[in-house]
């Protein structure tokens, strides 16, 4: 089903019937990806007494699952400020759009002493003059280990603080990486690429100009087929009061 969209000053055709997601599945196995130093999801089903809320075990007509997880460090996240703020902010209150123009960027991070770091002039590169409301980034190499990595103490590759810096000044909204954070894995507590993405200068008294409405998707993963350019982007989250909820981005090609 192709459609006409007319979004803000453009107007270009997307086919909804071909969706990309990229976003990784969350389950109960050793496969689940998992960053921060905890263990894989539990997904179980409920028990009182000798009652299981399980069809196949033969004592309940449904299946009646619990679901413990962190969203971020289980998969696929969005997150707001609210993940740095002394204050609580709401990644359900925060973002209210779910559409956006994206830009999808393929870089291989840069060696810096014992770090890999994506740069502002890598970025700048990659996007030349286009100037979208989400940037995707996929690292390079893009190996299928991402679906499954145990990122912690991995020390993994991260974002510039130039590099964040250049993305909030170009008026972009929403940045989506396949790494577990934007940030350095052990940074002293830092996180010098959240706080300049949304522009947060003391956590404990929010500044007027910080971005309440921009958010950080994490730990997407973009197959090798899907071409680098320009896509509509449709952010899908759960209605969860928290700073981050776990999240299904989806890309439709522009026509």
């Amino acid at each position: 089903m192709k459609a006409i969209i007319r979004h803000k000053q453009w107007d270009f055709e997307v086919n909804l019937a071909q969706p990309i997601d990229i976003s990784i599945p969350l389950t109960n196995t050793d496969q689940n990806p998992i960053a921060w130093y905890i263990e894989k999801p539990v997904i179980e089903p409920v028990r009182f007494g000798d009652w299981i809320g399980k069809v196949s075990e033969g004592k309940s007509s449904t299946n009646f699952n619990n679901i413990f997880f962190n969203p971020h460090g289980h998969g696929t996240h969005t997150e707001c400020l609210g993940h740095i703020t002394r204050e609580f902010y709401s990644i359900n209150q925060s973002l209210q759009q779910f559409f956006f123009t994206a830009e999808l960027i393929s870089i291989q991070p840069e060696e810096s002493g014992e770090d890999q770091v994506i740069t502002k002039t890598q970025i700048e590169q990659a996007l030349g003059e286009k100037r979208p409301e989400a940037l995707i980034i996929r690292t390079l190499p893009n190996k299928i280990e991402k679906l499954s990595c145990n990122y912690s103490n991995t020390n993994p590759p991260y974002l510039d603080e130039n590099a964040a810096i250049f993305i909030r000044e170009i008026g972009i909204q929403h940045l989506l990486i396949d790494l577990p954070s934007v940030d350095k894995e052990h940074d002293e507590g830092k996180l010098l690429a959240h706080k300049a993405f949304w522009n947060v200068k003391d956590v404990d008294n929010l500044n007027k100009d910080a971005r309440l409405d921009a958010t950080i998707t994490e730990m997407i993963f973009v197959k090798d087929t899907i071409d680098d350019g320009s896509y509509l982007l449709n952010i899908q989250i759960a209605s969860f009061e928290n700073d981050a909820s776990p999240s299904k981005p989806i890309l439709y090609k522009i026509q």
